[in-house]
């Protein structure tokens, strides 16, 4: 039986930033679903949130003096 290939950590991110956006492929999903290790998908997730609140306080910084 053919394993899936383990998506690259390009692919992780774009995977993630596309589940943030809520346009996921569902060929991308079963492919992430079927190789990809949960805990590198949880960290990005975890850094692009972080990085999502802090871009957002420093607009708001920027617009309310």
């Amino acid at each position: 039986m053919n394993q899936p290939k383990k998506p690259t950590l390009p692919q992780q991110i774009g995977s993630v930033f596309s589940a943030f956006l809520g346009v996921q492929s569902d060929k991308n999903r079963q492919r992430d679903f079927a190789a990809g290790d949960p805990k590198t998908y949880i960290v990005i997730a975890i850094i692009a949130t972080i990085l999502l609140v802090l871009s957002l306080m420093t607009i708001v910084m920027f617009v309310l003096p």
